[in-house]
């Protein structure tokens, strides 16, 4: 991400951590502005990158049956609080005339849009329409499952509880059959 200006993220941590009563000069918080600069470069590394992209790579392949990846490990930054979520993403499509793509890109998605500040109803619904832009499937359906520090550490306090999302798309949304299957699968 080269966008990134490390001076100035260093400058901003110093001065939070004098305003919350650190010293940002002792021992221990010496190197902490500099660590934080370069974790902010790192987790907010999608900031740049359009999750199409990885559906640009079409395959033909007679196969127009479910497509699942489930359980696609991922963490975020919620924007409200600058603080992580994390948990899992299961995307599935049915390829159409088709146009599949290789399954690590429909992970590669999940990471780019995960990597910025984010809310989880974005991270779902900007996967599906992704796939369904750019491979234009029968159908396609994101399930996000999450756990949010801002519930957890502040707030309401409430550790181990989860978030869920979905976004159906195509046949998905039109037959609750197809969509049925899907969260039996994501289930098992």
């Amino acid at each position: 991400m080269a966008n990134v200006n490390h001076e100035k993220i260093e400058e901003a941590i110093r001065m939070i951590l004098e305003a919350v009563g650190e010293d940002p000069e002792r021992e221990g918080l010496l190197d902490t502005p500099k660590r934080v600069a370069r974790m902010y470069e790192e987790i907010f590394s999608g900031l740049n990158q359009d999750p199409k992209e990885y559906f640009q790579t079409i395959f033909g392949e007679d196969h127009e049956e479910l497509v699942l990846v489930k359980d696609i490990p991922f963490y975020s930054v919620c924007e409200h609080h600058l603080v992580p979520f994390y948990g899992n993403a299961h995307v599935a499509y049915i390829p159409k005339n088709g146009r599949v793509t290789g399954l690590s890109k429909l992970a590669r998605a999940v990471e780019a849009v995960s990597k910025r500040p984010q809310l989880q109803e974005r991270i779902t619904s900007t996967v599906a329409d992704s796939i369904m832009e750019q491979l234009e499937p029968h159908g396609v359906m994101v399930v996000v499952e999450a756990e949010h520090m801002c519930m957890t550490m502040r707030g309401v306090k409430k550790p181990g509880a989860k978030t869920v999302t979905s976004a159906v798309r195509g046949v998905f949304a039109e037959d609750h059959r197809t969509r049925s299957e899907v969260l039996s699968f994501i289930k098992n």
